[in-house]
């Protein structure tokens, strides 16, 4: 596979528009394939860096000292105010005895602020302002059927009354009014100050989005963090609606004894920083431990799904699905209903087995000893499962005529959401029948390993495209990169088998390689899953083992 395509498209030569990149000048941000190298550094401009295309941006652009005009300012002195100054400078009156530091290591460290600022704003503080404006929102759409419902009984006590006390309900009506105006009033004076913040994260984020993704070191030193303002939450608002209380009637008293309506009443609920995921951190391992072996004989070994308390389910070539514990103990055998091996298998939230089968385009559910069918297609055939935090089932599927792949979300049998393609259209996945092992991350990405193109194709929660892996390069791994089964674990590390190089991809939330788990082993690894104390669960194709592995 050609290591510049991914599931997105490969990339072109910006000169010619035909031949495929194969470098980049980081300089002129030109994509360039072999034949116009020359026809771009012909143009007499010395500061040219071609770079290789997988390396693109990695040049610094360091900005030009004042003082002397032909250098460039590649250090920061400490002693006057983080100034930039270039290698001209340290030997001048002006700088004698201070104190320099690398421009490099300046830009590198407060990269890493932004990629956290980016991170914390995105995923933890846009989405709690998102929430406080939905609940004023919903407040603000219920209100007029709230008071509706007031005046209505008011008007249903007043009927019961002479001409006389009209005045009197009149009044009490206008009193409403008044406290409604008064009510929207301190919703909408919330809401808008909630707007305002959110349009202010929204700059903050273009902002620092442009930083991220810019090489101009004097933008990224000058970043000043906001994350400490935008974490200083305001009181939420809680409004209650007025109350109408009828009494008896009395005509001495016609005012008082109509009713009474109680004062609007505000209270300030103190909103705690988001609903944290666990802060308990699991380093990597120096080297990966095999714990345990489960020997399954089954053929073609494909699948592994964690049940809980130490038990597995397993499924390969055959149409057995078993369940071992970890001491290697045979618990229980179910055979599915086609009399078809299962394409894959998963365990819903009530510990329910889970199988699809593509022959007969159904997934089952095994509740209680009884199979029963949960979703059964038309067009489509499904491959395999994830049943996410929230309970609902993701599935991927191709069509009929092995054109097309989608993954389409279930809430039971009701289809919710289709992820098919990419902004401009493009399909996010090959269209043959081979697999697409899927996963769930904690933030909620929808991670799918499509082995027809060797490439990790990961979406966020509606369905737009994150990132792509293609593979990590390496002398030792010279095979094709070919990921079977993926999985997630409790601090947001993905992990994908390799099958042809034998080993376990493990990298971070955003794509980024984290190491090798090629210790172990390993024979052409396909299903895997994660416990509860992100030990992984591997299975090995032609063996028919399960290999835990804590990591």
């Amino acid at each position: 596979m050609d290591p510049r395509s991914s599931a997105q498209d490969v990339h072109r030569c910006d000169l010619c528009e035909t031949a495929i990149v194969h470098s980049y000048c980081d300089v002129c941000h030109v994509n360039l394939c072999k034949p116009c190298i020359g026809e771009h550094i012909s143009d007499g401009y010395q500061k040219h860096a071609i770079v290789p295309f997988q390396e693109r941006r990695t040049t610094l652009i360091y900005p030009k000292c004042r003082t002397h005009e032909h250098n460039k300012c590649k250090l920061l002195c400490k002693n006057c105010a983080n100034s930039f100054i270039c290698s001209s400078c340290t030997a001048s009156e002006q700088h004698r005895g201070h104190t320099f530091v690398e421009v490099s290591h300046a830009y590198k460290t407060q990269k890493e602020i932004v990629m956290k600022d980016t991170e914390e704003l995105e995923n933890s503080i846009s989405p709690m302002y998102e929430k406080i404006a939905s609940d004023l929102e919903n407040q603000l759409d219920n209100l007029d059927g709230g008071y509706e419902k007031i005046t209505k009984t008011i008007s249903k006590q007043g009927k019961q009354w002479h001409r006389e006390i009209d005045i009197i309900i009149n009044k009490m009506k206008t009193e409403i009014s008044e406290i409604k105006v008064e009510h929207r009033d301190i919703l909408q004076k919330h809401l808008d100050e909630i707007k305002q913040i959110q349009s202010l994260i929204k700059q903050t984020l273009q902002t620092i989005r442009k930083i991220e993704k810019s090489t101009e070191v004097s933008s990224t030193i000058e970043y000043s963090s906001k994350i400490r303002e935008f974490s200083k939450l305001s009181s939420k608002v809680q409004v209650k609606l007025p109350t109408f209380i009828p009494k008896p009637i009395d005509r001495n008293k016609l005012y008082t004894l109509v009713g009474e309506i109680t004062p609007l009443s505000t209270a300030t609920e103190e909103v705690s920083p988001l609903n944290q995921p666990n802060t308990s951190v699991r380093e990597l391992l120096d080297e990966p431990e095999l714990v345990a072996t489960v020997q399954t004989n089954h053929t073609r070994l494909r699948n592994v799904t964690f049940l809980g308390q130490d038990k597995i389910w397993t499924s390969g070539g055959t149409n057995d699905i078993k369940c071992f514990n970890i001491n290697r103990s045979l618990l229980q055998t179910i055979k599915t209903k086609s009399e078809k091996s299962p394409n894959d298998i998963a365990v819903d939230s009530d510990g329910n087995l889970l199988y699809s089968n593509w022959s007969v385009k159904t997934v089952n559910k095994v509740k209680n000893g009884q199979t029963e069918e949960l979703i059964r297609l038309q067009g489509w055939r499904p491959k395999q499962l994830c049943v996410t935090s929230t309970g609902d089932l993701l599935v991927t599927m191709y069509s009929d005529d092995e054109t097309q792949s989608k993954v389409v979300r279930y809430s039971g049998s009701t289809e919710k959401q289709t992820i098919q393609f990419d902004d401009e259209g493009k399909p996010l996945y090959s269209g043959k029948n081979r697999t697409k092992h899927i996963t769930e991350n904690i933030n909620h990405d929808i991670c799918v390993a499509d082995y027809k193109v060797g490439a990790v194709v990961v979406v966020n929660q509606d369905g737009k495209l994150r990132w792509s892996y293609i593979g990590h390069p390496s002398v030792t791994k010279n095979k094709s990169f070919l990921p079977w089964g993926i999985t997630s674990d409790s601090q947001s590390r993905i992990l994908t088998s390799d099958y042809m190089n034998h080993c376990i991809h493990n990298l971070d939330q955003n794509g980024q390689f984290l190491r090798y788990i090629d210790n172990c082993d390993l024979e052409y690894p396909t299903g895997l899953c994660v416990d509860n104390n992100d030990n992984l669960f591997v299975c090995e194709n032609l063996k028919g083992n399960v290999k835990k592995i804590k990591y």
